[in-house]
């Protein structure tokens, strides 16, 4: 990290280190559109994004940006509530900033999710897949720079970088709820333009199942500072030249709040699970 990116974070520790009622051990980054889980948490603390001294504050429509703290299964978690992209003019290094402060809450295990395009033909609007690994395409390292050794080691291996025992897990809750996951690869792009047919073409070459403007830097800083990691996206629409109609952000958000119940149910059972995989 370069010392403007270094001075934010310090900053942001002091600040929380203040705020932060107990320390989690479960994480969960919410995308587009799903925000329902967090009614049945009992939030004992918030900490919006705004009141962090030179905190980067997201633009993104559905994108609050705030921790919030509280307890599902005597489990104690955080849920990050919206997200930072790339596209919105952040760096890489900025957009991660938050999934480094999760680290210093105390978290060690996070579960992300998003909405995102299906480029596989077998998958579709409503359905939910567990990402196994991932590409990313035109966007930087946020690894890129110097490095911090207190954080993680400059080089951090990618072998796993999503958890094989938190992707088993999920997979048990969502047979235990009867609900379809399938599993693939996921690609992030730039954005903020969807993508044409002819990248989607290029992607489905490169091995990608669903496509998204977010996620990726995420991992990665995860497995930089040592929180293990799992995903769910949630396929809100086709990809271009797959899709027969025009892609919104309208559309990708209706579809996600229709997801949101299923999700919801998922996750609540996911975390009755990891309470007792990791007592």
């Amino acid at each position: 990290m370069n010392d403007t990116k270094s001075f934010l974070l310090s900053d942001a520790i002091d600040y929380c280190s203040k705020q932060v009622p107990f320390l989690p051990r479960l994480g969960f980054v919410l995308g587009s559109g799903l925000d329902a889980f967090i009614h049945k948490i009992k939030i004992e603390k918030s900490i919006d994004f705004q009141d962090i001294p030179g905190f980067p504050v997201p633009t993104t429509e559905n994108h609050k940006g705030c921790f919030l703290f509280g307890h599902y299964a005597e489990v104690p978690v955080v849920i990050m509530q919206g997200r930072l992209h790339y596209y919105e003019g952040f760096s890489p290094a900025e957009t991660i900033l938050p999934i480094r402060l999760l680290k210093h809450f105390g978290v060690q295990h996070l579960l992300l999710t998003n909405a995102s395009g299906a480029i596989r033909t077998d998958l579709a609007p409503g359905d939910f897949l567990l990402i196994t690994d991932h590409l990313s395409f035109l966007v930087p390292s946020p690894l890129r720079g110097p490095n911090d050794n207190n954080i993680g080691k400059r080089f951090p291996d990618m072998g796993q970088p999503y958890d094989p025992a938190l992707n088993h897990l999920l997979m048990q809750a969502a047979q235990e709820c009867s609900i379809p996951l399938q599993s693939g690869t996921y690609i992030q792009a730039a954005g903020p333009q969807f993508e044409t047919p002819a990248e989607i073409q290029c992607f489905q070459k490169f091995g990608a199942d669903a496509v998204g403007m977010s996620t990726v830097n995420e991992v990665i800083a995860a497995n930089h500072c040592g929180i293990r990691v799992a995903c769910i996206s949630c396929i809100g629409n086709m990809a271009a030249g797959i899709a027969s109609t025009p892609i919104t952000l309208e559309q990708v958000i209706e579809a996600s709040k229709k997801m949101s119940p299923k999700l919801e149910k998922l996750l609540f059972c996911f975390i009755q699970k990891y309470a007792e995989w990791s007592a």
